[in-house]
């Protein structure tokens, strides 16, 4: 007797498990979990741009402002959110599922190349790019304090050796470093007396730029041993640049 047979001249039994196997297979579906969030990862890059000692509208106006015109022609953008503070401008965008991220952050770094001209020509490196997981959120947060070192060399400390480190650790996505602090110097010109002396304001952004460097001057040979010799005269006080000579 061959299997089809068996159903076949058994009617009943066969009605018996068909009816067995769909309420088995009922009960199992109503028993599925079902996640109200479920966990999607939206294509979303995030691009951030740094003018040391720029305050906020300085930061949102002349660094937001052209990178978001460019933004906005992308395809696919579903959501745009920009946040500017002292020094830095953040701009978080979000794609539509069906588009590839890879395709997207070659239409971001195109729309940053275009929104070069725009942006401030003191801008110490171009804005940068990274994919991002709004869903990500921080597992783990370090605090640190020393009670030796200065507020600049901790501060250095965190964001060149201790960071960098964690960041090869096998499985960390991100570690962003909050809190340390970044000075700048900020110069009043009065234009009244500039006018007197017939000076103009790229005079002094001039001598500013000229006497606060670091530039490498050449080597000096020895019989054993060579050195590098860096003409560094950079100004980190207030009091330094007071003493700088425009004319």
């Amino acid at each position: 007797m061959s299997l089809t047979e068996f159903f076949v001249r058994r009617a009943t039994t066969t009605t018996l498990m068909i009816a067995a196997i769909a309420g088995f297979g009922i009960l199992c579906y109503f028993s599925l979990p079902v996640s109200n969030l479920p966990e999607v990862e939206y294509p979303t890059i995030r691009v951030s741009a740094d003018l040391p000692g720029a305050n906020p509208d300085v930061m949102a106006s002349s660094v937001a402002t052209p990178l978001e015109s460019e933004f906005s022609m992308i395809p696919g953008i579903a959501n745009m959110t920009s946040s500017s503070q002292t020094g830095e401008t953040n701009i978080v965008l979000q794609f539509d599922l069906n588009r590839s991220i890879d395709a997207a952050a070659q239409d971001v770094q195109a729309a940053i190349a275009r929104a070069a001209g725009s942006l401030p020509a003191s801008l110490p490196s171009p804005p940068s790019y990274s994919k991002q997981n709004p869903a990500a959120d921080p597992i783990l947060w370090l605090e640190m304090s020393s009670t030796t070192l200065s507020l600049r060399d901790f501060a250095n400390y965190a964001d060149q050796v201790l960071a960098k480190r964690i960041a090869m650790v096998s499985g960390v996505s991100q570690v962003p470093v909050w809190g340390p602090s970044h000075p700048a110097i900020r110069v009043q010109v009065d234009p009244a007396k500039l006018a007197a002396y017939g000076l103009d304001l790229e005079q002094i952004r001039t001598t500013l730029a000229n006497n606060s460097s670091n530039l490498p001057s050449g080597t000096l040979y020895g019989d054993a041993r060579d050195y590098s010799l860096q003409a560094n005269s950079q100004l980190t006080t207030a009091e330094q640049f007071s003493q700088l000579i425009v004319t």
